[in-house]
């Protein structure tokens, strides 16, 4: 089982469950993702993270502030797309040439889904896959669902968790619901008039 923090209005999930994280800008909702994340690596779960809009350096400095594991491993989908250069042979890090090569990052998740069950014994592990907005930016809705439909896929049958972050008022009605089909649950985070904004579970 994998375990969720405090804020969030759900306990575990099973493992191969995939939560869509949907909201407005400026909400938390990838802070809340990654959180999830670190609370995993925490315990030894390893952690996976897909960016079509950080550089794996930004994200893999938040980890290490956080959380001493080793287990890491980034697919930066923005680097190269930049022409910033790769900054080195960081064995955490793997490179997709941009948020269209699709293929691309499905070839770079699975390596280290495999390289962490196969090589470190890291049966647990946790996809964070920031966002598909982006995704959605660079590509159509048909080939952003086929996809996803992959990606949840592999996310299922290694037994992993998998979070998307998606920004909800960036896409229709439809759009939203078509994807939607693709979790097992959603996390909708809205935004309130009170202190912060409030946490909805729907399928989890």
């Amino acid at each position: 089982m994998y375990d969720f923090v405090d804020d969030v209005p759900v306990d575990e999930v099973e493992p191969g469950t995939n939560v869509l994280v949907a909201g407005p800008p400026m909400t938390g909702k990838r802070d809340l993702a990654v959180d999830v994340l670190v609370q995993g690596a925490r315990r030894g779960d390893g952690s996976i993270v897909v960016t079509t809009k950080d550089s794996a350096d930004k994200i893999l400095d938040e980890f290490d502030d956080r959380t001493d594991s080793a287990d890491v491993g980034i697919v930066d989908c923005v680097t190269k797309q930049r022409g910033i250069g790769t900054g080195g042979d960081d064995p955490r890090v793997k490179y997709a040439s941009s948020p269209v090569d699709m293929t691309g990052i499905g070839i770079k998740l699975s390596e280290f889904l495999q390289e962490f069950y196969e090589t470190r014994g890291v049966t647990n592990n946790r996809v964070l896959l920031h966002s598909i907005s982006t995704l959605l930016m660079y590509s159509d809705l048909r080939t952003v669902f086929r996809f996803l439909h992959v990606f949840t896929g592999r996310i299922q049958s290694a037994d992993a968790l998998g979070i998307y972050v998606i920004d909800s008022t960036a896409h229709d009605d439809q759009t939203m619901n078509t994807l939607k089909q693709l979790f097992d649950g959603v996390l909708t985070i809205e935004e309130t008039d009170g202190d912060g904004p409030r946490i909805r579970s729907a399928g989890l």
